[in-house]
């Protein structure tokens, strides 16, 4: 056998005989599945690192919870203990620097909120909760009437006993940033199916071999589950369980009106803000209210309970009304990561899903493409619950 048979043999046993090496000479094959605003940001931030990367949409992209968020970026209060308030901290760092990679394709405001109580009880768990934040780093204060005009001269607070401005906040419209995202991911290759519900899951010796899907079938290395409320539907195909619990959330937006607020406004029973577009939206809370009536009557009742504290709103013409219901976990918090059961099989659900989407779509991608689990998402593996 001559030197080039030799080395022609070896060549053939190196690449075919050795799985792995064989693995690492292509591309990741991931499938994505959901066109929200966290699939969307896995995506893009996967497509960017080089991964072959399919995402399914069963209806179409940022058609669930996404286009019925109210879409504030923020950590405030509510978001404890301090590793969730430092996770989404975090994540508003992270669209700061997506806005500058992506050029002005992004459009976000940040003009920061203004949240105030009229009660004492109110009163002083908002001042409690500005000192805890301000313990941590967090830009915010207690604000007097003058300021609070200067900020807001639109707004109309009543008499107050406590106001603050927490001024690093922003706010943006998340079907267009899932569009921009979208949009940078197919540039970078990556495959957008809609509608594409996927039907099955092929299971081989305990891992992912495959995704079936409404188009057809899509050979996968891995499958990230992004799909919100459809998230347990699509996990127990691999037989994993994710307990989410209901959160429904009723939002009025209104026509186009001309400018009236520059900032998210946190009033007593209403939360407003305006989009670039003019458009305002507003609820009244962000809890898992159980009101689920999203009926014009019921716009409209939204629009007057904000027209107290803003009364340019009074002209302003409902032009829908959204209900969604938002991917919260049992316990409240993100669930993330690999999973036993299925060990390619990647889980990222959550409610705080736009103010921590384009950090969750960096550190998933360590996870999946370089094989490392992030220590930052160690409190938010779904092994918590049992």
């Amino acid at each position: 056998m001559n030197r080039r048979q030799l080395c022609k043999l070896f060549s053939g046993l190196v690449v075919s005989g050795i799985p792995w090496l064989q693995a690492r000479s292509r591309k990741a094959r991931i499938v994505v599945a959901g066109g929200g605003i966290i699939g969307a940001a896995i995506a893009y931030y996967l497509a960017r690192r080089g991964a072959e990367v399919t995402l399914a949409e069963k209806d179409r992209p940022a058609s669930g919870a996404t286009s019925k968020s109210f879409a504030w970026i923020n950590s405030t209060f509510s978001k404890r203990p301090q590793h969730y308030y430092e996770l989404n901290r975090l994540g508003m760092a992270a669209w700061h620097n997506l806005e500058r990679e992506l050029n002005g394709a992004l459009i976000i405001q940040w003009g920061g909120s203004l949240e105030w109580a009229l009660e004492p009880e109110a009163a002083e768990r908002l001042r409690n909760g500005v000192h805890q934040h301000q313990q941590w780093g967090y830009l915010t204060r207690l604000i007097d009437e003058e300021t609070f005009k200067r900020l807001a001269p639109n707004l109309v607070p009543g008499k107050f006993l406590a106001a603050c401005f927490c001024e690093h906040e922003g706010t943006l419209d998340p079907v267009q940033a899932v569009k921009v995202l979208l949009e940078q991911a197919q540039k970078l290759g990556a495959r957008v199916e809609y509608p594409c519900e996927i039907t099955g899951l092929e299971i081989r010796q305990g891992r992912l071999q495959s995704v079936r899907t409404a188009k057809g079938e899509v050979a996968a290395d891995y499958l990230v589950v992004a799909c919100g409320v459809d998230t347990p539907r699509v996990a127990a195909m691999a037989g994993i369980k994710v307990p989410l619990k209901d959160s429904p959330g009723v939002l009025a937006h209104t026509a186009p009106h001309t400018r009236l607020l520059d900032r998210v406004a946190l009033a007593p029973g209403a939360h407003m803000k305006q989009n670039p577009d003019g458009r305002i939206i507003t609820g009244s809370d962000f809890g898992g209210s159980p009101v689920t009536d999203n009926s014009s009557e019921f716009g409209n009742r939204l629009l007057k309970n904000s027209e107290q504290f803003l009364p340019g709103i009074k002209n302003a013409r409902l032009e829908r009304v959204t209900l969604g219901w938002r991917p919260l976990p049992e316990d409240e918090f993100p669930i993330l990561g690999f999973t036993e059961a299925c060990p390619n099989l990647y889980l990222a659900v959550m409610h705080s899903g736009v103010t921590l989407a384009p950090l969750i779509g960096q550190l998933a991608a360590i996870e999946i493409l370089d094989g490392v689990r992030v220590e930052l998402l160690q409190p938010y593996r779904l092994a918590r619950f049992g």
